[in-house]
Protein backbone atom coordinates (compact mmCIF):
# COMPACT_ATOMS: atom_id res chain seq x y z
CA UNK A 1 0.00 0.00 0.00
CA UNK A 2 1.38 3.41 -0.93
CA UNK A 3 2.08 6.16 1.60
CA UNK A 4 -0.73 8.40 0.39
CA UNK A 5 -3.28 5.63 0.98
CA UNK A 6 -1.90 5.13 4.47
CA UNK A 7 -2.30 8.85 5.17
CA UNK A 8 -5.91 8.55 4.06
CA UNK A 9 -6.57 5.62 6.40
CA UNK A 10 -5.05 7.45 9.38
CA UNK A 11 -7.00 10.62 8.61
CA UNK A 12 -10.22 8.65 8.20
CA UNK A 13 -9.76 6.98 11.58
CA UNK A 14 -9.28 10.44 13.11
CA UNK A 15 -12.45 11.69 11.40
CA UNK A 16 -14.46 8.79 12.82
CA UNK A 17 -13.07 9.26 16.33
CA UNK A 18 -13.74 13.01 16.42
CA UNK A 19 -17.20 12.49 14.97
CA UNK A 20 -18.04 10.11 17.82
CA UNK A 21 -16.58 12.57 20.32
CA UNK A 22 -18.84 15.32 18.94
CA UNK A 23 -21.84 13.00 19.27
CA UNK A 24 -21.05 12.35 22.94
CA UNK A 25 -20.51 16.05 23.67
CA UNK A 26 -23.83 16.85 21.96
CA UNK A 27 -25.55 14.27 24.15
CA UNK A 28 -24.02 15.88 27.24
CA UNK A 29 -25.22 19.35 26.21
CA UNK A 30 -28.70 18.04 25.40
CA UNK A 31 -28.96 16.54 28.89
CA UNK A 32 -27.40 19.43 30.84
CA UNK A 33 -30.71 19.99 32.67
CA UNK A 34 -32.02 16.41 32.80
CA UNK A 35 -32.87 15.63 36.41
CA UNK A 36 -33.96 12.32 37.90
CA UNK A 37 -37.51 11.08 37.43
CA UNK A 38 -37.88 10.02 41.05
CA UNK A 39 -37.34 12.02 44.24
CA UNK A 40 -33.72 11.87 45.39
CA UNK A 41 -32.65 9.95 42.26
CA UNK A 42 -29.53 10.59 40.23
CA UNK A 43 -29.73 12.87 37.19
CA UNK A 44 -27.95 12.46 33.87
CA UNK A 45 -24.25 11.76 34.35
CA UNK A 46 -21.82 13.35 31.90
CA UNK A 47 -19.98 11.04 29.47
CA UNK A 48 -16.30 11.33 28.55
CA UNK A 49 -14.55 9.84 25.48
CA UNK A 50 -11.15 8.18 25.79
CA UNK A 51 -9.03 7.63 22.69
CA UNK A 52 -6.81 4.69 21.99
CA UNK A 53 -4.32 3.56 19.39
CA UNK A 54 -4.91 0.63 17.06
CA UNK A 55 -1.89 -0.78 15.22
CA UNK A 56 -2.63 -2.18 11.77
CA UNK A 57 -0.37 -5.22 11.55
CA UNK A 58 -0.52 -5.37 7.76
CA UNK A 59 0.79 -1.82 7.27
CA UNK A 60 2.49 -1.01 10.58
CA UNK A 61 0.49 2.21 10.85
CA UNK A 62 -1.31 3.36 13.99
CA UNK A 63 -4.93 4.46 13.80
CA UNK A 64 -7.08 6.40 16.26
CA UNK A 65 -9.97 4.60 17.90
CA UNK A 66 -12.44 5.22 20.68
CA UNK A 67 -11.03 3.24 23.59
CA UNK A 68 -13.96 3.85 25.92
CA UNK A 69 -16.92 6.08 26.68
CA UNK A 70 -17.03 6.42 30.44
CA UNK A 71 -19.32 8.20 32.86
CA UNK A 72 -17.80 11.18 34.68
CA UNK A 73 -18.03 10.33 38.37
CA UNK A 74 -17.63 13.87 39.69
CA UNK A 75 -20.21 15.03 42.20
CA UNK A 76 -23.57 16.41 41.18
CA UNK A 77 -24.50 19.93 42.13
CA UNK A 78 -27.66 20.42 44.16
CA UNK A 79 -30.29 23.12 43.89
CA UNK A 80 -32.99 23.97 46.38
CA UNK A 81 -36.33 23.48 44.59
CA UNK A 82 -38.82 21.87 46.99
CA UNK A 83 -41.60 21.87 44.37
CA UNK A 84 -39.54 19.94 41.79
CA UNK A 85 -40.70 16.32 41.24
CA UNK A 86 -37.13 15.04 41.74
CA UNK A 87 -36.56 16.91 45.03
CA UNK A 88 -35.50 14.81 47.99
CA UNK A 89 -37.13 15.07 51.44
CA UNK A 90 -35.12 18.23 52.22
CA UNK A 91 -36.18 19.98 48.98
CA UNK A 92 -32.88 19.63 47.11
CA UNK A 93 -32.64 18.41 43.52
CA UNK A 94 -29.47 16.82 42.15
CA UNK A 95 -28.44 18.47 38.90
CA UNK A 96 -26.32 16.83 36.16
CA UNK A 97 -22.55 17.20 36.39
CA UNK A 98 -22.51 18.79 32.91
CA UNK A 99 -20.86 22.19 32.55
CA UNK A 100 -21.99 23.69 29.22
CA UNK A 101 -18.86 25.87 29.02
CA UNK A 102 -16.59 22.80 29.23
CA UNK A 103 -18.76 20.93 26.73
CA UNK A 104 -18.59 23.79 24.23
CA UNK A 105 -14.80 23.86 24.65
CA UNK A 106 -14.68 20.10 24.01
CA UNK A 107 -16.92 20.53 20.96
CA UNK A 108 -14.65 23.23 19.56
CA UNK A 109 -11.56 21.07 20.12
CA UNK A 110 -13.22 18.06 18.45
CA UNK A 111 -14.32 20.23 15.55
CA UNK A 112 -10.80 21.60 15.04
CA UNK A 113 -9.33 18.10 15.17
CA UNK A 114 -11.94 16.92 12.67
CA UNK A 115 -11.02 19.81 10.34
CA UNK A 116 -7.29 18.99 10.68
CA UNK A 117 -7.91 15.36 9.70
CA UNK A 118 -10.08 16.46 6.79
CA UNK A 119 -7.35 18.83 5.61
CA UNK A 120 -4.78 16.04 5.82
CA UNK A 121 -7.05 13.81 3.71
CA UNK A 122 -7.57 16.56 1.12
CA UNK A 123 -3.82 17.28 0.95
CA UNK A 124 -3.03 13.61 0.39
CA UNK A 125 -5.61 13.50 -2.39
CA UNK A 126 -4.12 16.63 -3.99
CA UNK A 127 -0.59 15.16 -3.80
CA UNK A 128 -1.82 11.98 -5.50
CA UNK A 129 -3.41 14.04 -8.29
CA UNK A 130 -0.19 16.05 -8.78
CA UNK A 131 1.80 12.83 -8.94
CA UNK A 132 -0.54 11.47 -11.63
CA UNK A 133 -0.22 14.73 -13.57
CA UNK A 134 3.58 14.50 -13.44
CA UNK A 135 3.54 10.92 -14.70
CA UNK A 136 1.44 11.79 -17.75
Amino acid sequence: MDSLSLIGKVATSGLRAQSERMRVVSENVANANSTAETPGGDPYRRKVVSFGELLDDSTGVSHVEIADIERDMTDFTVRYEPSHPAADETGYVKMPNVNPLIEMSNMREASRSYEANLTMLENARAMRNRLIDMLE
